[in-house]
């Protein structure tokens, strides 16, 4: 497999896997954009030649739009290899290329967020725990943080305050996200119509900058749910499966 580094220079070009593949598609116009300003930040963004889910995407944890305290290490926003490209050590490759980069550019690790078992959109935990990840602090909410440290002097990375006890002060469902990831381009507002189809109460917050993504009362900043001020999923969602959600809740 032979990958690419995606940069400001052939972004407009390149397929960038996770979302569909038209160009003018609402989800590459939105994950594009916030690739673009990212790059200048430190965040790398790798992937196969071949057209497909296979690619990881990581940056300084000091710039990433999350609420942790990791100075000194690299935060993998994801690792992503599905399809008919599963099972071939693709993501040995790239997290290895990870590592590789990480060390010349002396930090003391990498840090990823899981749980203890695997939830959509989250890392596996038992192939983290296969590399040597290890979980260095865990929210109230069952979201934790694997690293792996390069040393045994590394301090560990943790959560901040505003993540450790997910919780909002709003009624209804309260949802939490950011265009870091392309589905919500689509889907979000998707949700918001529905809701107000069945006048159920409903509030999308985009988190537009870091500063907000790292205040932001979840761990995980690219789509978090509440209902009544209680976290629920961090599971991206279609018209019938919030639909389905909200009977389950009722």
């Amino acid at each position: 497999m032979d990958y690419i580094r995606v940069t400001k220079e052939n972004l407009a070009k390149e397929h960038i896997c996770c979302a569909i593949s038209n160009d003018k598609d609402a989800q590459v116009i939105s994950k594009k954009s916030w690739l673009e300003e990212r790059f200048d930040e430190g965040l790398v963004f790798l992937k196969s030649t071949e057209r497909g889910k296979c690619f990881i995407e990581y940056i300084p944890a000091e710039n990433a739009w999350n609420p942790i305290d990791a100075e000194g290490y690299m935060y993998i926003d994801c690792l992503w290899v599905s399809g008919s490209l599963k099972g071939h050590g693709y993501s040995n490759d790239l997290l290895n290329a990870c590592i590789e980069d990480s060390r010349e550019k002396g930090k003391r690790g990498l840090c990823i967020l899981s749980a203890a078992k695997k939830k959509p959109f989250l890392a596996d935990p038992k192939y983290l725990s296969h590399k040597g990840f290890s979980v260095c602090d865990e929210a109230d909410n069952g979201i934790q943080l694997w690293y792996l440290p390069f040393s045994h002097e590394a301090i560990k990375p943790q959560f901040s305050a505003c993540a450790r006890h997910p919780h909002v002060d709003e009624d209804g469902y309260v949802l939490y996200y950011t265009n870091q990831c392309p589905f919500n381009a689509k889907y979000v507002p998707i949700l918001e119509q529905t809701a107000r189809a069945h006048s159920i109460p409903f509030h999308a917050i985009r988190l537009d900058s870091r500063e907000d993504a790292r205040r932001a009362p979840t761990p995980i900043t690219t789509y978090a749910l509440f209902l009544n001020g209680d976290y629920l999923t961090n599971e991206q969602m279609n018209d019938t499966k919030f639909l389905k959600l909200v009977q389950q809740h009722r």
